[in-house]
This record gives C-alpha cells, sequence and structure tokens, in this order.
C-alpha cells in the first residue's frame, strides 16, 4: 500500500511497534524482541452450506465477505459426500479468506473500533484461546460492519474470525490482543 513513494503505516502496526513490544517485554520478561509475540494472520471463515444449491446466493454472501475483509475469498468445497446433508464432494459449501499484513491490521483495527461497538448490547468478547495463544471470534450477523448496505442483505450470516499469533501461551496471546485493542469481558 504506497502512495507518491510513501509507504502508509496503519495506526495498530504502529501501536504494537512502539507501544505493544516494550510492554510484553516488560510484562513477560523477554530477553529478545523477536521472542515477543505478534499476530501473524486473521483467517475469516464463513460456511455457506445452506446456500450450496442457489449459486445467485452463494456469490452474494461470497461478495459480502469480500467486501468485508478487502480481499477476494476462497470458495472451500466439500471433502466427502453426507446423503443427511444433501452433499455431494467437491460441492461448494462455503468461503475463507486470510489475511496478513497491512490488511490485516486494518481489519483488526475495523473490527475493534467499529464493528465490534455497533453490536447490540455489548459487554465485550469471550476470553477462552485455544492453548496456544490462538483466538476465534464468532460474529454473528455481517450487518455491524460499515460496507454491508441493509438494504442489499438477503439474509443475515455469521462468520468466525480466528487470530492466529506466534504466542506459545495463551496468557501471552490475551495479553497481546489486549494490548493491541481486543476488548475481552472481565
Amino acid at each position: 500500500m504506497a502512495t507518491n513513494n510513501q509507504v502508509t503505516v496503519c495506526r495498530l502496526k504502529d501501536l504494537y511497534k512502539n507501544t505493544v513490544v516494550p510492554q510484553l517485554i516488560k510484562e513477560f520478561g523477554y530477553k529478545n524482541v523477536n521472542e515477543v509475540p505478534r499476530l501473524e494472520k486473521i483467517v475469516i471463515n464463513s460456511g455457506l452450506g445452506d446456500v450450496k444449491d442457489n449459486s445467485k446466493s452463494f456469490q452474494l454472501a461470497v461478495n459480502e465477505l469480500q467486501a468485508i475483509a478487502g480481499q477476494k475469498p476462497l470458495v472451500t468445497n466439500s471433502k466427502l459426500s453426507v446423503a443427511n446433508f444433501k452433499v455431494r464432494k467437491g460441492m461448494a459449501v462455503g468461503a475463507k479468506v486470510t489475511l496478513r499484513g497491512e490488511r490485516m491490521y486494518s481489519f483488526f483495527d475495523k473490527l475493534v473500533s467499529i464493528a465490534l461497538p455497533r453490536v447490540r448490547d455489548f459487554h465485550g468478547v469471550g476470553t477462552n484461546l485455544d492453548g496456544r495463544g490462538n483466538y476465534t471470534l464468532g460474529i454473528r450477523e455481517q450487518l455491524i460492519f460499515p460496507e454491508i448496505v441493509y438494504d442489499q442483505v438477503e439474509k443475515t450470516r455469521g462468520f468466525d474470525v480466528t487470530f492466529v499469533t506466534t504466542a506459545k501461551t495463551d496468557a501471552e496471546g490475551k495479553a497481546l490482543l489486549k494490548a493491541l485493542g481486543m476488548p475481552f469481558r472481565a
């Protein structure tokens, strides 16, 4: 993301380098700056099995995910045939986006400062990490993002947002995400 030969630095990336790294070094006693956990990638995953037969609705859902992430999603196909769900092997059943670098930081910033405060009766997000310092957040409806126009939404859909960090423990991962601005419940 360069403009007029100047590299634009995301506000959150600057916050990480100047504030979060020294704070985590002080809190956990790291001896090297490279030991400090960092946000590696953000994966946005949406299961679209309910519209697998309707290609227009499927494409609308993929386009909404693209508007939210700012990057074209990868359509995921089923690996198995399941007769009870009327799914055949190779059928499109979902979409996912992996964000890294500047897009990752700008999405995190948009999620924390714009989208989550728009959730009705919001009191913070849960505090359960996966044991390796990674965190998954379930979003119930895509309408909390400013890119989605309410009148053009066919159906409210949810998706999962996974924050993959280089932290070795949940305490380190939680400290990193909290320092970046993730509104955990008290």
